[in-house]
């Protein structure tokens, strides 16, 4: 018996990811985001096709970043594509990228933010068409810029309201299940323009690897990604834990903390630091705030983003405005 096609790889895939979370799908409703690329037109096409199966309404939501001439053209054709492949509904929604951060990184803030927006009040789950080989990326970004295990273990299949069932897919099946379909994907200028990291890392840094390591590296960079998420999510769990035993009111309890691991400790602070309402944390700072508790010597408070400052006095750590 042959490899199945194109099309059964992804509709399976899409198929255990929602039969999995069939208790999560909220009134039956799920969302596709959906470019008019490869990825997003087979998603949305496995979507339907399993939607109706389950009876589940499947609306592709099509974000206009207005920010190439046509653009708002190309979003009303892959709007209509997605109705065509079995969406019963799609809606265009038009954003203004702006910020810090480049073009990349405003773009993709505009992007979530749209997409999470057109959820009901109730909220929802949108799917994402990230393939392996975007999860591949994403895991030598992180190793590049030396982000941790957090950042390396990748994306989460499942990280509400965000569903990524095809991070296990390759990439190239997508475009195969598009032209089995009779499909012709859009294809973004931006994804050859090499003046963007993540298009260099995909036409250069990976075809590269794939070469002297006789291939396969997108996989065993999915596979180090799916490793690193399992120990995150315990790491996690025993964090959570030691935060609960150090909470005192607002403060944490230097002595519930000190015979932890540091590592441990940097996780327990990060979490504290988030509820706080720090943001853009460090592993500078936190390898600061824990010396307050690892490295004590009497030293004076860390200051950190949003102008917060973390100190210790009579055994508790606080952080304030």
């Amino acid at each position: 018996m042959g490899a199945p096609g194109a099309l059964t790889v992804t509709r399976r895939a899409v198929r255990d990811f929602l039969t999995e979370r069939a208790g999560q799908l909220g009134d039956g409703e799920v969302f596709v985001g959906v470019s008019g690329g490869a990825d997003s037109l087979a998603l949305t096409e496995a979507t339907a096709h399993v939607g109706q199966r389950l009876g589940l309404r499947v609306t592709a939501l099509v974000v206009d970043h207005g920010l190439q001439p046509g653009s708002a053209e190309v979003a009303v054709q892959a709007a209509a594509t997605a109705r065509k492949l079995g969406a019963a509904d799609a809606r265009v929604l038009q954003v203004t990228v702006a910020g810090p951060g480049g073009p990349e990184a405003a773009a993709r803030k505009a992007r979530y933010a749209a997409l999470r927006g057109a959820l009901p009040a109730a909220g929802g789950l949108v799917l994402l068409g990230h393939t392996r080989d975007d999860q591949a990326e994403t895991v030598l970004l992180g190793l590049g810029r030396g982000s941790g295990p957090r950042s390396v273990a990748g994306m989460r299949p499942f990280d509400p309201p965000w569903g990524r069932p095809l991070l296990g897919v390759p990439r190239t099946v997508t475009r195969e299940a598009c032209a089995e379909l009779g499909v012709e994907p859009w294809l973004d200028p931006h994804n050859a323009d090499r003046r963007y990291t993540r298009v260099r890392l995909r036409e250069e840094v990976l075809p590269l690897l794939e070469d002297v390591l006789a291939g396969g590296v997108a996989a065993a960079l999915a596979r180090t990604a799916a490793q690193l998420r399992e120990d995150a999510e315990a790491l996690d769990t025993l964090a959570g834990q030691l935060l609960d035993r150090a909470r005192t009111g607002r403060e944490l309890d230097v002595a519930v903390l000190t015979p932890a691991a540091p590592a441990l400790r940097r996780r327990v602070l990060r979490r504290w630091l988030l509820d706080a309402g720090v943001t853009e944390l460090t592993d500078s700072h936190l390898r600061s705030v824990d010396a307050l508790v690892g490295n004590w010597r009497g030293q004076g408070g860390v200051w950190l983003p949003g102008n917060f400052e973390a100190r210790r006095s009579r055994g508790k750590l606080c952080v304030e405005p």
